[in-house]
């Protein structure tokens, strides 16, 4: 297999980064850190998501965030939608691209939405139906694609399944979470390998939780069984609610440094988005998530 030459990095700061923080954060914020991913070369932006404002707070002014960014030409601006009421109010705010998200796991679908993986994808049908009417493309997640924090192991064939029926629904993408963030590179390989024989390699994303130290590990493991997408986020934004005081997200900084040294082209600017997370991280008053803004910044 060969390493990919080039990589997208969706950046999930905005949305799965800001979601967790338990402090009102002003729209002014949000919209000032999507302008700085956009100025910094991020090509896909999380945004936000259109959920109920009672289960997830922070996301409540999504559409207001939406109407005030600088949206670039060639860089999509996407959001979460996991129902149809969240894909019309989505719509009505002239989102070009949503997502939504099932889960490998049957006990982390029952806990978190529940129902049972399959209601939870008879649920999408219409929603896909709807945003390709609406020429709106639809990404798919799949979150404890390694690990669930109920049932422990996650069976690589029962995420394939997951991944198939997404794929075979209409999602252009397919990003593989590995939620909690107990994967390792080995069962990282064997996953993708299961995968993809149901999806292209080039339709699959990762998306892997630092909380156990193996995001790195995990995304070059699956460089080298030619996935080209990874999700990320700037400073590390998003801990993990499932490991009390672990990270969450695998900070942009960091991958973007590691590509970089790869010779794997991204056209992301280093020192903007290094810039991008210290002013967020300003705004939230917390240390920063990323050990390459630590040390970039440390150096200036």
């Amino acid at each position: 297999m060969n390493m990919p030459q080039s990589v997208r990095l969706v950046d999930v700061g905005p949305r799965d980064g800001l979601q967790n923080e338990s402090q009102a954060i002003a729209v002014t914020d949000k919209v000032r850190l999507v302008d700085d991913l956009s100025a910094a070369g991020i090509r896909h932006i999380e945004v936000g998501s259109f959920v109920s404002p009672k289960w997830v707070p922070q996301m409540a002014g999504s559409a207001e965030v939406f109407a005030a960014i600088k949206q670039h030409s060639g860089v999509s601006y996407s959001a979460l939608t996991p129902n149809m009421k969240g894909l019309e109010a989505a719509l009505e705010a002239g989102v070009r691209e949503v997502a939504v998200f099932a889960a490998a796991s049957e006990a982390f679908s029952q806990r978190n939405i529940n129902c049972s993986i399959a209601e939870s994808i008879e649920r999408f049908a219409p929603v896909l139906e709807a945003a390709q009417k609406a020429d709106v493309k639809v990404r798919g997640y799949i979150s404890c694609v390694l690990g669930c924090p109920y049932q422990g192991e996650v069976p690589a064939d029962q995420v394939a399944s997951v991944a198939r029926e997404l794929h075979a629904m209409g999602c252009y993408e397919v990003s593989l979470g590995d939620t909690i963030g107990t994967g390792t590179p080995g069962v990282t390989r064997a996953l993708i390998e299961a995968v993809a024989k149901h999806v292209p390699r080039e339709q699959l994303a990762g998306h892997f939780h630092d909380t156990y130290g193996q995001a790195l590990a995990n995304i070059y493991a699956s460089l080298l069984e030619g996935v080209s997408v990874f999700d990320s986020s700037v400073a590390g934004l998003g801990g993990c609610p499932y490991a009390k005081g672990a990270t969450g997200n695998v900070a942009t900084e960091d991958v973007l440094y590691m590509l970089n040294g790869m010779g794997i082209e991204t056209g992301i600017d280093l020192d903007l988005l290094v810039n991008a997370g210290a002013r967020i991280n300003l705004v939230l008053g917390r240390e920063n998530g990323s050990r390459v803004a630590r040390a970039i910044l440390a150096a200036r």
